[in-house]
């Protein structure tokens, strides 16, 4: 059971303990972490589940896939860490991940 910890802009530390197999964002409606809209539940059509993966994390989430990047040209404040959180599946290889929520959503 992968561990994530959801910062919001706020500085507010969520950490909650994740199914493997399901997505960050998944896993956020789950437990209501604030700041995570998920407006197409999961479907890469929005950019309402936009997170920053920490740093020590973006290697191992890897690079957004040619969809994720055209729905992220829809967030706002894009970093080089930027996903959709709808797009990152959770196994045991990202337990302990660290994403910050970015202060407003698509």
């Amino acid at each position: 059971m992968p561990k994530i910890t959801f910062i919001t802009a706020a500085g507010e530390r969520h950490d909650v303990d994740a199914a493997s197999g399901s997505t960050i964002m998944e896993t956020a409606i789950k437990f209501m972490v604030p700041g995570i809209e998920a407006e197409c539940g999961g479907a890469c059509a929005c950019a309402t589940c936009h997170v920053y993966v920490d740093p020590e994390w973006a290697a191992k989430t890897g690079s957004p896939e040619p969809m994720e990047e055209d729905m992220l040209d829809f967030a706002q404040d894009i970093r080089d860490t930027s996903r959709l959180s709808c797009q990152i599946k959770l196994d045991d290889s990202l337990d302990g991940i660290v994403v910050h929520i970015p202060e407003t959503q698509g």
